[in-house]
Formats: structure tokens, C-alpha cells, sequence
């Protein structure tokens, strides 16, 4: 099956294509991105439509072409496979270009590298026809041939990035990064993922559990690549942009985990040192571990601010799920209340450290006799600036609570 009409990726990350009618859809899309694979598409194409044909499945295979120049798409073509340009180039824009122009109620995505068995999709459409919403492969389970994954892939990133991903999103998949998988058409379009590059990925798993959708996972193989030039895929750049998308889309552990670690360990030393010095065996802790106390007090402060800005925006622009404590959060945080903390925080700073100016007048400013008031001094001047930073950020909140229009 060929198709001569082009998919444009936009800005907003959604093809302008019509919606399909129910007669005009089928069971299964099986989709490949690519980019300059003709050394493999037709291994991959002819194992997709075998398995069609074999499993009896009412189906198609689809190419979302990313601008191939080697003769990718006419191979593709000439074995039967439907195929889309891409024009936006991207890991991503590939596979969300090709979701938009899929025609299946389901739709499963491998790479066209022949690493995954194309022939091996029943586990896959099984668990869709049973109700799951996205089934993940685990390479992990179901076997890694030799020399088939990098070993910094093997046992440091995929382990590494899939336990972060449990972690701050109580997934149980555990191999978050496999290419193979399968999902329901309208639940991952609903989702409207935006993720251009290799970290779509992850964009995907992490808005469908964000989204409550039932997420299952298979056992699938991986295979040496049938490639004679070098992936695509970056180790070092990829696996940063994984981990960059992880962290931003959990505010919780970006930044209130660290914030309330750092206030809490910060106003113990200070509770303890502003009495006098603390011995631990030969180590003395007095004068710039209290400073550095304060200093912890009031970025764990700025941590926290940013956090709690960071999840009213994500849930405001839909990115985030709403929760109850968010909502608590949110129906008491306003621009006007954290001016209020600010100023009286700014009051009883500039009261202490006027105190201590004072106080160190009467030594006409030599040196001070008395260790608490060189304490009351920086703990003062520490709450004058989170006074200033609080404010900050109040007006900053005012700014993200101006109605807004988006212009497309």
C-alpha cells in the first residue's frame, strides 16, 4: 500500500490531518521511524506484514519517513508499506507524525533496524485487545543477544533511567526505554505528547502514568542491529536529555525532596549551634557551620518556591495531574499571602539585625565577646534574603496567574 499525501509536523506537535471515520480504520498499525535504513526496512517490512497475514490480523504496516536520501521509502513501498514524510526531523516528530497519519486502533512502534522481531507481536496486541492502554517490552526479560545493547546502555543508563522512572512515577515497567511497543491510537493522542527528540520515549510512558492509563509489559528480544553504519542514537547526549525530561516533569523530586532535605537539615545545625559550639569526636562545628546552616535554609527555601511554581504551572498548562494536596496547595498559595510571609520575614530579620548592630556599637564594632550575636546577625540577614527571594517569587506567581489566550 503506497500514499502520495505528506505529514507535516507543526509546532504544537500535531499534524494537521483529518480525523479518520470508523470505516476507514483497522485493528493495527505496526509503525517504524526512518532515517536512512535501507540496509534493513525490508527485513523489517516483510517480517510486519508476515505477521500480519499469518496472525490473520486486520492491519498495515507504516513508514514515517524522517528524509531518508538512501532509498529507504522505495524499498518500503515496493513490499507493500504505507508510507508518511516527516518533514520535522526527530525521533520523536517521526513517531508523532506516524501516529497522527495510522489508520489502526492500536498501534505498535519498533525501530527499522531489525533489532526487534517483527514476527513476535501477538504478546503485544493481546494485552491491547485485553485492555491495556500501553505495553511496554522488556528486552531485560525476554533476552539481549550478545553485542545487541552497549554496555554503558546495559548497565549503567537503561537500569539507571528506569529506576529513576519508577521511582518518581510508581511505574512498574522495567525497561523504560525499549523501542518496542504497543498502544490504543486515541489514548496516547489524547495525551498530546510534544517531545521531538529520542526522549519521547519516555514522554510517553511518563504522561500515560500520569494519566492513569494501564500500562502492561512483555517479555520481547533484542538483536544485533543489521546496520553497517553507527545508531543514531548518542549515548551521552540522549541519556542526559532521558534524565533531563524525568527530572522536569517531577517537580516533587527536582525540587521540594531537595528543598525540605536542605531547610530541615539546615535549621537543626542552626538550632543546635546558635546555643553555642558542637563537638563531634576531633571535628568542632561553630561560627561558618552556622553560616552554612542558614545558607542551606535559604536555598532549600528557593528549591521549595520553585517547586511548588513549577507544579502550578505544569498542572495549569495540563502537563501535570491535579491531586488533592495540590489543589490545598494552590487554593492557599496567592501573590498577595507569600508578599505578607515576605514582609513579616523581612520585619523580623531587619529587627535582628539592627539588634546585632547595636549590640556590636557598644564595642565600638571590635570584637565580640559574645557568640550569639554574631549568630543573630547571619540568621537575620539569611531571613531578609529569603524575604527578598520570596517576594520574588510572589510577583512571579502573579505573572503565571494573568489570564492568558494561546495564539496558534
Amino acid at each position: 500500500m503506497t500514499c502520495t499525501s505528506a505529514v507535516h509536523y507543526l509546532s504544537s506537535a500535531e499534524p494537521d490531518l483529518p480525523e479518520l471515520s470508523e470505516n476507514e480504520t483497522i485493528e493495527l498499525t505496526i509503525l517504524m521511524p526512518c532515517l536512512n535504513e535501507s540496509e534493513t526496512i525490508g527485513a523489517c517490512v516483510a517480517k510486519a506484514s508476515k505477521f500480519l497475514t499469518t496472525h490473520d490480523v486486520d492491519g498495515e504496516v507504516l513508514i514515517a519517513d524522517n528524509g531518508s536520501t538512501d532509498g529507504s521509502t522505495e524499498i518500503a513501498k515496493n513490499l507493500g508499506a504505507r508510507v508518511v514524510a516527516i518533514s520535522h526531523l526527530g525521533y520523536g516528530a517521526a513517531l508523532i507524525g506516524g501516529i497522527e497519519a495510522a489508520r489502526g486502533r492500536y498501534v505498535i512502534i519498533g525501530d527499522a533496524d531489525d533489532s526487534y522481531d517483527f514476527l513476535a507481536l501477538m504478546p503485544f496486541l493481546e494485552r491491547l485487545r485485553g485492555g491495556a492502554d500501553l505495553v511496554m517490552g522488556n528486552r531485560f526479560k525476554g533476552g539481549i543477544a550478545p553485542g545487541a545493547m552497549p554496555f554503558l546502555h546495559r548497565y549503567l543508563g537503561n537500569p539507571v533511567l528506569s529506576f529513576i522512572g519508577r521511582l518518581f512515577f510508581n511505574i512498574s515497567a522495567g525497561d523504560f526505554h525499549c523501542g518496542l511497543r504497543g498502544f490504543r491510537r486515541a489514548a496516547i493522542r489524547n495525551l498530546g505528547l510534544q517531545a521531538m527528540g529520542m526522549e519521547f520515549a519516555s514522554e510517553m510512558v511518563v504522561r500515560s502514568a500520569l494519566a492513569s492509563l494501564r500500562i502492561d509489559e512483555v517479555p520481547t528480544t533484542l538483536t544485533v542491529d543489521g546496520r553497517t553504519r553507527r545508531p543514531h542514537l548518542k549515548t551521552w547526549r540522549d541519556g542526559w536529555r532521558h534524565l533531563k525530561f524525568l527530572l522536569i516533569y517531577s517537580p516533587r523530586w527536582l525540587f521540594l525532596v531537595p528543598g525540605l532535605t536542605l531547610i530541615l537539615v539546615g535549621l537543626l545545625l542552626a538550632g543546635v549551634l546558635i546555643i553555642g559550639p558542637l563537638s563531634i569526636g576531633n571535628v568542632n562545628l561553630e561560627n561558618n557551620t552556622f553560616i552554612a546552616a542558614c545558607l542551606l535554609v535559604a536555598v532549600g527555601t528557593q528549591l521549595l518556591t520553585f517547586g511548588a511554581l513549577a507544579r502550578l504551572f505544569a498542572t495549569r498548562a495540563g502537563l501535570l495531574p491535579r491531586s488533592k494536596r495540590a489543589d490545598l496547595l494552590f487554593g492557599w498559595l496567592s501573590t498577595d499571602r507569600l508578599i505578607q510571609l515576605a514582609a513579616m520575614l523581612l520585619v523580623l530579620g531587619m529587627a535582628g539585625f539592627i539588634w546585632g548592630i547595636w549590640q556590636w556599637m557598644w564595642v565600638d564594632f571590635g570584637p565580640l565577646n559574645s557568640r550569639l550575636v554574631p549568630r543573630i546577625l547571619v540568621s537575620s540577614l539569611c531571613a531578609v534574603v529569603i524575604a527578598v527571594q520570596m517576594a520574588g517569587s510572589a510577583f512571579l506567581l502573579g505573572v503565571l496567574e494573568i489570564p492568558f489566550r494561546r495564539r496558534r
